[in-house]
């Protein structure tokens, strides 16, 4: 089946301070597919929904998940099975995270917010806290010693997975 090429032309508006611009710029973007049924805006429509694709790419290539640090076969696999391990802890909290507390605490913490976290802030948010862990008489206590927006949420998890899971 043949291919269909659709175009869209946005025009975009660049300011720039004690300049005049001459012409307006136009920026093209192409879609090629085979999809003759839908309408241009459809098509445009249905490929902005899975552009998070190339997202969730880039956080990947940033996180260095896709990154063979050394010249070993079996190293480089292990390298990038604990990175994508990592990625996957970060989508397993989310979606076993509950709806009903967030709308009580603070609305811009919800679940599909920690879904789509960058790696790296979902490090620095539930990984990389700084605590103190003391032993006392028959416990052991860590005391967390900073504080951000997502603790509510990490002390929520941290209660739901202490408890022993029984089936």
């Amino acid at each position: 089946m043949p291919h269909r090429l659709v175009v869209v032309r946005k025009n975009l508006k660049v300011s720039e301070p004690k300049q005049d611009r001459l012409f307006d710029d136009y920026v093209y973007f192409f879609y090629i597919t085979n999809d003759r049924r839908s309408t241009a805006p459809e098509i445009v429509l249905s490929a902005n929904d899975r552009c998070q694709q190339e997202n969730i790419l880039a956080q990947l290539n940033a996180s260095r998940a896709l990154h063979a640090p050394v010249n070993d076969l079996l190293s480089n696999e292990a390298y990038m099975l604990a990175t994508a391990l990592a990625w996957n802890l970060k989508a397993w909290l989310a979606l076993s995270l509950e709806e009903r507390g967030l709308k009580s605490e603070q609305p811009e913490l919800s679940k599909t917010r920690l879904l789509g976290m960058e790696f790296r802030t979902f490090v620095n948010y539930f990984l990389r806290l700084p605590a103190l862990v003391v032993k006392t008489g028959r416990r052991i206590v860590v005391r967390l010693l900073g504080y951000n927006k997502w603790q509510s949420v990490f002390f929520r998890l941290a209660a739901k997975f202490a408890r022993p899971r029984r089936c």
